[in-house]
């Protein structure tokens, strides 16, 4: 018996050791990023992003004595191929994943990396069900939720600007235009304000006549319009606004942060819009910002022009500072190290809830005003109370 004990604890090690020597030396992370179609101009900024925080990695000791290598597959922009994607990074060997900027595209890359037991990390999705709860222990969000995002528009609106009146307009298009209107509605009434009129449109319509049809019907003008909407269709809006006579400030979320739409709006239509986002790409945001512009510029040949850089360079930090207080990338591990730290990113300060809290990332956000077409920062908030996501 105890020869062939023996015998099976031999077998054992050689196997163990044949895997060992198999095994790439290298530690890979696999992105689901969408590089083209609607979600591109969110998630190309996070890659870029991703990209020079791996080459910093790796030119300052990799991680565990290992290099870092970032394999990303372009999902499309659509649910099905990001999760396809997801299924093949896990099959070339990717120890983490990092999942598209929003629940309805990112969700399919965290739910493979979950059935996987891997970490799953999405750069920026904000909608309440990029959690814990709906896609399992060891997916996260880096991004605030939109009860925060939603919260620090209505308080600002309310309490610092003193608009007492709105009017919403909700793009029917995900998870995350919707929910931004809805938790943005319930702060606003909190702090004191009232709805004039909760409006719905149509992602792609490019026809904003019905609404303003509707807007003109109300008795009183809105203090501040609050449009909750995805790529172009946002300048397009506030264009038809404009050209309308509504002069009243436009308030809005993340999805703002989009250079080309900027530059849509240009210096006659892009003035008094206001949006909540992750950071502001200078100095006065983060003490490590000008450092991380100088990497950026340095690997690019720009300078980055939207804080969803940012996003993707926090996202690879995030992880590696847990792989590193995990001293592994087993997947449990690496969890409950991103549910015990505390990180201080360029999208601020980061302290995730456990996962029956959802993953909850309790984070501040960034308020930024357009002048003439052009950002400008007004500062961090971070809201006393929220709605309940």
């Amino acid at each position: 018996m105890m020869k062939t004990s023996r015998m099976l604890l031999t077998a054992g090690l050689v196997l163990a050791a044949s895997a060992a020597s198999a095994a790439d030396d290298r530690i890979v992370i696999g992105g689901a990023l969408s590089m083209t179609g609607i979600q591109a101009p969110l998630d190309t900024p996070g890659y870029n992003g991703a990209q020079v925080a791996v080459k910093y990695l790796n030119d300052n000791g990799g991680l565990l004595g290992k290099p870092v290598e970032f394999i990303n597959i372009d999902g499309k922009s659509d649910p099905v191929t990001v999760g396809n994607v997801a299924v093949e990074l896990i099959d070339k060997g990717a120890e983490l994943i990092v999942a598209p900027c929003d629940f309805d595209f990112g969700g399919p890359a965290s739910r493979e990396a979950q059935s996987a037991g891997l970490v799953g990390i999405s750069t920026c999705a904000s909608d309440p069900l990029y959690s814990s709860w709906s896609l399992g222990d060891k997916q996260f969000t880096l991004s605030m939720w939109n009860t925060t995002m939603g919260a620090v528009a209505a308080d600002y609106a309310v309490k610092e600007k003193g608009w007492k009146t709105a009017y919403v307009v909700t793009d029917q298009f995900i998870a995350y235009t919707k929910s931004l209107s809805k938790y943005f509605v319930e702060q606003f009434k909190a702090d004191g304000g009232e709805i004039l009129l909760e409006d719905t449109y149509t992602n792609g319509d490019n026809n904003f006549s019905a609404q303003l049809a509707r807007l003109q019907a109300l008795d009183k003008k809105p203090d501040v319009i609050f449009i909750s909407s995805y790529g172009q269709d946002i300048g397009v809006i506030i264009r038809a606004l404009r050209e309308v006579g509504y002069d009243a400030p436009v308030l809005g979320g993340d999805a703002y942060d989009d250079p080309a739409m900027h530059e849509s709006l240009g210096e006659k239509f892009g003035n008094d819009v206001f949006f909540v986002t992750h950071t502001w790409m200078g100095p006065e945001s983060h003490p490590d910002m000008p450092k991380f512009i100088e990497l950026y510029t340095a690997m690019h040949g720009k300078a980055p022009d939207t804080s969803f850089v940012s996003t993707g360079w926090d996202t690879i930090m995030l992880m590696a500072e847990a792989i590193k207080a995990a001293g592994s990338t087993d997947g449990a591990a690496v969890a409950k190290a991103l549910e015990d730290g505390q990180f201080n990113l360029l999208t601020g300060d980061l302290d995730y809830g456990t996962a029956e809290e959802g993953h909850v990332p309790n984070k501040a956000a960034v308020l930024i005003e357009l002048k003439a077409g052009k950002p400008t920062f007004v500062g961090w908030r971070k809201p006393e109370s929220l709605p309940k996501p």
